[in-house]
């Protein structure tokens, strides 16, 4: 993998590397990368899908390789983390630089006036605060956590979240915080303690920059100017990234957000908001009205009329909010960039959603239930939404183009192929160069690096699985539940529970039960706590890592969940030796961007079912499959309890997507498999 790496950042070509589990993924770029970056006094992006990767790369694998390679280089390198600016804190607002949202309200709880419906993060628990209770507690822990961050303020030298510890509340950190477009800029009065700007100064000086998905998703959709000038990237957990970009590409409208930005504008920029609340009520009366779900001709007439108005109503406010005179007091200063940041977001998503998903460029849909689909709480909330139909070319333009591209990760290949992937990820297919792409370390590779030329000139690329140190056909088994019913509209059958219940007795427990809703896992977890002696803890019981700890630490305990649970569990050893997944993953068929995607392959002659739905379904199903072998003394069996996997004819393309585990549809054979681990272990 690193010689691959090597030769396609020399060549100027992009490269695709499926690295399984236990492969050291990380070392094999960044060698290659720390190498090329000094030697060729070129910069190099490494972005990974979470913060908590980032770090890991931070703070240990780059260190290492620091250490290996650092002295065979010219000299030792430069290495920076880069995150979003609210990531860091702010201390210009630390100092009182930014006025509170509301008077008397810095320590109000969500929901307490309008504009502020979101949820308390976990620890903003009442039982943080003995002795009080309710609102009076969770105000009192919430003031607690802000002034532990303005303490830790005064020592801090990066300013980054992560480095806080114990960490706050997201309503705690919003407090001592600020988004790129609320900062005061050069003019302000903690310019030259900035820890955000700090820190973009030193990844514009460093050769080897980490970053995350959010960061690309942000410079795909239009602001390349977020990550310093670079001539290659690398993207781990690369099979997130158009999902981490389509989440940072999308926008909704509510009649929450409306109010927001309208009560900042009077009270921080003192400006009447007349026109925009009426438009405001105006459009709540259309959208209680409109049906969930998507629009696939545009906006109704009523809607698109109310979406209108409150455009022409926010862009009327920007020019208000514009300062005129003498440059305000700092405080005063800060609110009126919160109100001009607040109203510009509604006027670029209110003009958005108003012209239509013209030429296919976006997906528009409506939502309502208890959180809105954004986290938001208050029954029966309604908002629009807009998404960008696709990203390919979002990506391939922003991010690759004129650069080397590595992109890897577990999980690349579906169905044996890299193509689908790499056509979700903006590369050419008919660019694709035939081989591995390793070469040997003796060969000379002639530079020919493209430039930027858009798809006139598309970017060859490479493929190359380096395969896994585990033995799959030997350490598992893949159990296909061919004779049981295919699924249906039920949380779970009984011919289901009857089968997962023989199965986590033969297993003694052990199990992790992926299920593709929290209906269907709520319901089984509950008929398994009345069918066996087993523990059994279902996702939401508590918080997600107390859940994987107690798994980890109890090998009788089974633990059943939804998505979260489907990447990024890893627990190695006898606690893990049964992996459920009730049905194949395929999304939602009233999901609107996806449904939207796969009209449009549809429309273009192409196969919708296959590029979209099929692919998302692999993509899960190998990535859940993958929970089960961790190490190379691990044993189980993966059973999928969706006999279309066996009968259907896309079934053998989501076979293939998964490792090469020893497959049967023989319940016994599974059944003695897992007896046996569990007399062993």
């Amino acid at each position: 993998m690193a010689r691959a790496v090597a030769v396609a950042i020399d060549a100027g070509e992009h490269l695709l590397v499926q690295a399984g589990t236990g492969t050291g993924k990380s070392l094999g770029y960044l060698v290659p990368a720390v190498h090329h970056a000094v030697s060729e006094d070129e910069r190099v992006i490494v972005s990974t899908a979470t913060l908590a990767l980032q770090r890991q790369i931070i703070t240990h694998d780059l260190p290492l390789v620091v250490t290996a390679v650092g002295p065979r280089l010219p000299r030792l390198p430069r290495v920076a983390v880069l995150k979003g600016w609210h990531n860091y804190l702010c201390l210009q607002k630390v100092a009182g630089g930014f006025p509170a949202d509301e008077p008397g309200t810095l320590f109000d709880l969500p929901g307490d006036h309008a504009g502020a419906a979101e949820h308390p993060a976990p620890d903003d628990d009442p039982a943080a605060a003995p002795g009080r209770s309710g609102a009076a507690g969770r105000a009192a822990n919430l003031g607690a956590q802000v002034v532990r961050a303005r303490e830790w303020a005064q020592e801090t030298e990066s300013g980054d979240r992560d480095d806080l510890v114990p960490g706050v509340s997201d309503r705690a950190w919003r407090l001592v915080s600020v988004t790129s477009m609320e900062c005061l800029g050069p003019k302000c009065p903690k310019i030259t303690e900035c820890f955000p700007n700090r820190a973009r100064t030193l990844a514009k000086e460093s050769d080897i920059v980490v970053t995350n998905h959010a960061m690309l998703g942000i410079a795909a959709s239009g602001s390349p100017g977020v990550l310093p000038e670079h001539e290659v990237l690398v993207v781990d957990e690369a099979h997130e990234l158009t999902d981490r970009v389509t989440a940072q590409a999308t926008a909704d409208l509510s009649v929450a957000t409306i109010e927001h930005a309208a009560r900042l504008a009077r009270r921080h920029g003192g400006v009447a908001t007349t026109d925009l609340d009426a438009a405001s009520i105006a459009f709540g009366s259309v959208i209680a009205e409109l049906p969930e779900g998507r629009f696939r001709d545009g906006l109704p007439s009523a809607a698109e009329t109310a979406v209108a108005a409150v455009r022409d109503a926010s862009r009327g406010l920007l020019s208000a909010l514009k300062p005129v005179g003498a440059p305000p007091q700092a405080a005063a200063d800060g609110g009126l960039k919160m109100a001009a940041s607040a109203m510009t977001t509604l006027f670029e998503t209110a003009e958005r959603m108003a012209a239509g998903p013209r030429a296919g460029s976006d997906v528009l849909w409506c939502s309502r239930d208890d959180d809105g689909g954004s986290g938001r709480r208050g029954s029966g909330m309604s908002r629009l939404h807009a998404a960008p139909l696709a990203v390919n070319g979002l990506i391939r333009t922003h991010l690759l183009a004129g650069r080397s591209g590595v992109l890897t990760s577990a999980t690349l290949a579906l169905g044996g192929s890299f193509v689908p992937l790499a056509r979700s990820l903006g590369l050419d297919p008919a660019a694709e160069r035939t081989g591995d792409g390793v070469v040997p370390p003796s060969t000379t590779i002639q530079s020919t690096k493209v430039p930027a030329g858009g798809e006139d000139a598309p970017t060859p690329w490479r493929s190359l699985d380096v395969g896994s140190p585990f033995d799959y056909p030997r350490q598992a088994i893949l159990y296909i539940a061919k004779r049981l019913p295919a699924p249906g509209r039920e949380a779970a059958t009984d011919a289901q529970l009857d089968e997962i219940a023989t199965l986590i007795t033969a297993a003694g427990g052990r199990t992790l039960g992926l299920f593709s809703s929290r209906r269907a896992a709520t319901a089984v977890a509950e008929a398994m706590r009345e069918r066996l002696d087993f523990p059994v803890l279902a996702q939401g019981d508590d918080q997600l890592p107390t859940l994987v700890r107690a798994f980890a630490d109890d090998p009788a305990t089974c633990l059943f969940g939804t998505l979260s649970l489907w990447q990024g569990v890893d627990v190695p050893g006898p606690s893990c030796q049964l992996v459920l997944i009730d049905r194949i993953p395929f999304p939602r068929p009233d999901d609107p961007v996806r449904s939207a995607r796969s009209d449009a392959v549809e429309a273009a002659g192409g196969n919708g079912f296959m590029q979209v739905s099929a692919t998302h379904a692999a993509l899960l199903l190998a990535q859940g499959a993958g929970r089960l072998i961790r190490g190379t003394a691990d044993r189980g069996v993966v059973a999928v309890l969706d006999p279309r996997l066996a009968t259907a004819r896309y079934g053998e393309f989501l076979a293939r997507s998964l490792p090469d585990f020893w497959r049967t549809t023989d319940r016994a054979v599974a059944v003695a498999a897992l007896e046996r681990l569990a007399a062993l272990a």
